[in-house]
């Protein structure tokens, strides 16, 4: 329990999770509902389908249209403007507000925590980096000659980035794209050297011939990569950082909306839909309530902070 609590808390803290139906009464009045997700390409937009159709599993009536949008950071404010009945997040959403990039969703409502997904170190197939040692002793050889893709400045991906470069003086570009499609396609094509993906990504590039593993960003070795080793095992030292998506609800949610849908996803996260997702994708899927979450908030955010800090941002929340 306190294992499953200390990462799934790093949704509460600063809202790492989905933000669901809010504004929505519980009732049969609604029979459609609208996710927002994020473009195709990545994990992300797999999460919001099969969000999607678990809950269309558990209450045929409730038809749920998935519409693309530029994904964590665009969903917040369009929820609150009332753009979307529903909308997820992830990850850099809580680091962009304590960053002061961007701003806290307000007054969001905590709902459950889904899972977290590990995160998988890839370099193309005839990449010359056989481990993230190899990779990181050429960055020190040529310092800024290397290239790693990821999301927005303050993402899972640049962070560790980061952590790595503070922990081993070697230095490397950083080069941003709004889609996980778009940051895979880049490395297929040799424009960048590694990237991090999630596992499911991970296992079919590899399969297919045109990936290879080199290292994990998890406590622990996935069932489905066990030879592949943690950074940890790698031998670096560095805070991980979780990668949490769940449920919140928006501002205006009512009492009674809220234990409605902690219900649902709470039997959600017991159908044989979602178990399989969670198996099939590799990851690390505990449904926690948010009576168990709020706990652990206060604690999380100031983890997160120390990691930020430790990375090299500036924290000004």
């Amino acid at each position: 329990m306190e294992r499953r609590l200390c990462g799934a808390a790093a949704l509460g803290a600063a809202f790492l999770g989905g933000v669901l139906m809010g504004g929505v009464s519980p009732g049969a009045e609604r029979t459609k509902v609208v996710l927002g997700t994020a473009t195709p390409g990545g994990g992300f937009p797999v999460y919001g389908q099969a969000v999607a159709e678990t809950i269309h599993e558990i209450d045929p009536s409730l038809e749920v249209e998935t519409r693309n949008t530029k994904g964590s950071t665009e969903n917040v404010p369009l929820l609150e403007a009332g753009q979307l009945d529903l909308g997820l997040v992830q990850g850099e959403v809580a680091h962009e507000a304590l960053s002061g990039i961007g701003r806290p969703p307000a007054n969001l409502r905590i709902l459950a925590a889904m899972y977290s997904t590990p995160g998988m170190f890839v370099v193309r197939a005839d990449s010359p980096f056989k481990t993230l040692a190899d990779f990181i002793n050429a960055a020190k050889e040529k310092p800024g000659a290397l290239k790693w893709s990821g999301g927005s400045i303050t993402s899972r991906e640049n962070l560790v980035r980061q952590l790595l470069m503070k922990a081993t003086g070697a230095r490397w570009a950083f080069i941003s794209f709004p889609s996980g499609g778009e940051r895979i396609a880049a490395l297929l094509g040799g424009h960048v050297d590694m990237m991090i993906v999630d596992p499911s990504e991970a296992g079919e590039q590899v399969r297919a011939g045109k990936l290879r593993t080199v290292a994990q960003v998890n406590d622990r070795r996935l069932p489905g990569f066990p030879d592949v080793p943690t950074i940890k095992e790698a031998g670096y030292n560095i805070p991980n950082v979780p990668q949490m998506r769940g449920v919140v609800g928006a501002p205006g949610m009512s009492a009674d909306a809220v234990a409605f849908y902690e219900d649902l996803f709470l039997k959600a996260s017991r159908t044989q839909g979602w178990q399989k997702f969670v198996t099939d994708s590799h990851l690390d899927g505990e449904f926690v309530k948010a009576a168990d979450l709020k706990a652990f908030l206060t604690k999380f955010e100031g983890e997160l902070r120390e990691i930020l800090k430790e990375a090299g941002a500036k924290v000004v929340r």
